[in-house]
């Protein structure tokens, strides 16, 4: 029904007026609890052990997440989690609230199912953001009803190149959010905010994920993102990283700044100009990054992979790449409020096909 009917008439309106409007109407499924229970059984969210994942210690009940940037103020997170995600990455937050780049900053590209976003962090800041996760968590008993991640960022007027003001920028934003997020995300990967890239570099990835695991304690629960653009040399050395300081996982991977292989007329990708790119033309780059940090890694961290996954087979060569949990945010906005729910389903179905016991049975196995 969403492909036929209502993503026809979201598309004729601007990407932004479309997200406006998609974001408005999941508002009564956020705040009434009825039709979150209502939904859950109309979209068939499966209910089986063999879906269930444990990762960063905590139980997840489906590998099949939300990836950070649709909800970026924590509005509606009870109501994405009754859509059948089994779990949800908010934001990305920053210490310092700050509004989006200039408009037009977001673009479909059609042709190839995929998005150009130069949205650069907009967010309410990360004090207002916890405040309404917290309160969200307390207004039911069993909170949100999935792990819940919140992904930091540096904020917009923070100078790239003032090292100890970045760092404390995300310590900020990390001592904020810690108590209502079941794991934090570290965005050093953005395109979208000027600098931001570098902090993948050795240097200064050590600076700041050794300040954030000794705030933390450890670094359990606590995973830094990093960008697909990464050549061998840059993503072993953020990999030397994640090790050395004891992080509990990888996201792999943001957006892209490439534009190769499109299908989408040349003209129209030039005039769309600078942005982070995602979705279908992007999964190839993010499986062999995963299967990367999976083979460095081994099985010392959770990897969740994120890129181009629309259907369960794309699920699937995620994880057999080495992923332990997947995310998608192009493919709900192409696919609609059903997906999550649908690759549950077809997930089981693939499961059955190869006599798999437990999705963790299949992490890293060549298919």
């Amino acid at each position: 029904m969403y492909a036929r009917a209502l993503r026809p008439l979201l598309f004729v309106l601007p990407a932004h007026a479309a997200h406006t409007l998609a974001f408005a109407a999941l508002g009564p499924l956020e705040h009434v609890p009825f039709l979150r229970a209502l939904t859950r059984t109309a979209l068939g969210v499966p209910v089986d052990p063999r879906l269930a994942v444990h990762a960063l210690g905590l139980d997840f009940a489906s590998p099949v997440g939300l990836a950070a940037g649709f909800d970026k103020d924590a509005r509606r997170a009870r109501a994405l989690a009754a859509l059948g995600f089994g779990h949800l990455e908010l934001g990305t937050v920053t210490a310092i609230r700050q509004a989006a780049n200039p408009r037009p900053n977001l673009f479909r590209l059609p042709d190839d199912r995929a998005l150009v976003n130069r949205l650069g962090f907009p967010n309410d800041g990360a004090e207002r953001v916890a405040r309404r996760l917290r309160a969200a968590r307390r207004s039911v008993p069993n909170g949100i009803g999935v792990p819940v991640g919140v992904s930091i960022g540096k904020s917009r007027v923070v100078p790239a190149d003032d090292l100890d003001a970045v760092v404390k920028d995300y310590a900020r934003s990390f001592d904020l959010v810690r108590s209502v997020a079941d794991f934090v995300v570290v965005n050093v990967s953005s395109p979208n905010t000027a600098g931001l890239r570098a902090m993948q570099a050795r240097e200064h990835a050590t600076a700041l994920l050794l300040s954030l695991t000794a705030r933390a304690g450890g670094g359990g629960r606590l995973l830094v993102k990093i960008a697909p653009d990464l050549d061998d040399a840059q993503l072993e050395d953020v990999l030397a990283v994640a090790e050395s300081v004891g992080l509990g996982g990888v996201v792999a991977t943001n957006t892209t700044t490439s534009r190769e292989g499109l299908r989408t007329n040349a003209r129209r990708v030039a005039a769309i100009g600078a942005g982070g790119l995602s979705g279908p033309p992007l999964q190839a780059r993010a499986i062999s990054v995963v299967r990367r940090i999976r083979a460095r890694l081994g099985r010392r961290v959770a990897v969740v992979g994120v890129g181009g996954i629309e259907r369960a087979e794309h699920a699937m060569a995620m994880i057999r790449a080495g992923a332990d949990l997947v995310q998608l945010y192009t493919g709900f906005i192409y696919e609609g409020p059903g997906i999550a729910a649908r690759m549950g389903r077809e997930l089981l179905r693939l499961m059955e096909r190869e006599g798999a016991r437990a999705i963790g049975e299949l992490v890293g196995v060549a298919g």
